[in-house]
């Protein structure tokens, strides 16, 4: 059984910045790419990022790329998500979850790709 807990979420200002974590337990994680994932209110959960088991592979939404860092520490079984430059509309509750497989590929845009979530960070960005 696999459990994710994401921690740093919190209230920023625009343009600031914050570092989200995801911790898992188990011994499956150094072998699955993980993802993070965000919903805000109203709204269907979107995907963010994306790392391959190694860190090697990453994939990002087109709204966060060049602000958003993904990366992942397997001998601490966490990843992260770097925000940087945060803008409203970033505004969500962010979600790190496990892919299904040990393969990396398109599939990871799909929340149905992953079959363990952690139960979210609220990130709020105020103007």
């Amino acid at each position: 059984q696999v459990q994710l807990v994401e921690s740093g979420g919190g209230l920023v200002q625009a343009g600031g910045s914050l570092r989200l974590s995801c911790a898992a337990s188990g011994r499956t994680f150094s072998s699955r790419p993980m993802g993070w994932f965000r919903q805000a209110p109203g709204k269907e959960r979107e995907f963010v990022a994306a790392i391959s088991w190694s860190g090697g592979l990453t994939y990002y939404a087109e709204s966060v790329k060049g602000r958003f860092t993904i990366s992942r520490d397997n001998a601490k079984n966490t990843v992260y998500l770097q925000m940087n430059s945060l803008k409203p509309e970033d505004t969500a509750i962010y979600y790190c979850g496990m892919l299904r497989t040990t393969s990396f590929s398109s599939s990871v845009y799909s929340s149905t790709a992953y079959n363990y979530w952690g139960r979210g960070t609220q990130v709020t960005v105020s103007s």
